[in-house]
């Protein structure tokens, strides 16, 4: 039987008061009660550790969580499984439980990364199903693994189409436009010389993109321009 108890008192046992402040305001919308404060080198060595507990499963299946460092916790954990089916099965678990983008974006699903075909699969269904961290999640997946060696200017459509109110799905568009730019220019600049993001999406993109190191002189001169 997994012991619950023995994991708060270690995850309480590694609390950093001053970092605790520092995520809070990170994070405005996560209830403060629900942050200990605990480094991210220090939860992804407890998962190295419980990932050999046999009893691990039991953690998995338990959601929703008590605090906020339980569910970085959760999804390092499921970087470690190795099998694609139960990643994938475990990220669709999760997902609905996140309710902020520091834990949405720090699962790096390895397993996934090793079928290109299915993750695609995946990202499309996390970002069809209209739920802000499925949606976010998908999208930086495309934006992660999709944009080198195993791009296609139709997945630029993909999250191009997206249309949404919320911020955290907004940022996530402009990010992946400003990463696109850098390393897809040619596919990626139409979208942006033509206007098809939303006002915002479109400004925050130009934003992060001048700001990006990976983009030319030329290429900020040209985006500067184009700012609504």
């Amino acid at each position: 039987m997994f012991d619950f108890d023995l994991l708060h008192k270690t995850l309480f046992s590694m609390q950093d008061s001053d970092y605790r402040i520092f995520q809070c305001r990170l994070m405005p919308g996560v209830p403060e009660e629900t942050v200990i404060g605990i480094r991210t080198p220090q939860l992804r060595s407890l998962a190295k550790v419980l990932s050999g507990n046999p009893d691990i499963n039991e953690f998995l299946d338990c959601l929703p969580h008590s605090y906020y460092e339980e569910y970085n916790l959760h999804g390092y954990l499921i970087e470690r499984i190795k099998n694609g089916e139960e990643c994938a099965r475990r990220i669709d678990e999760f997902l609905p439980f996140v309710n902020n983008w520091a834990t949405c974006d720090t699962v790096k699903p390895k397993a996934l990364a090793k079928n290109p075909a299915f993750l695609l699969e995946k990202s499309r269904e996390w970002i069809a199903s209209g739920k802000t961290y499925s949606v976010r999640f998908g999208i930086e997946m495309l934006m992660n693994y999709f944009l080198d060696g195993g791009f296609s200017p139709e997945y630029i459509e993909i999250v191009a189409s997206v249309k949404s109110s919320e911020y955290y799905v907004n940022m996530m568009i402009a990010w992946y436009f400003a990463t696109a730019l850098a390393k897809q220019w040619d596919e990626t600049f139409p979208y942006i010389k033509e206007q098809r993001l939303s006002e915002w999406c479109h400004n925050k993109t130009i934003q992060k993109s001048l700001e990006s190191f990976r983009i030319t002189d030329e290429q900020k001169k040209i985006l500067r321009a184009l700012k609504i």
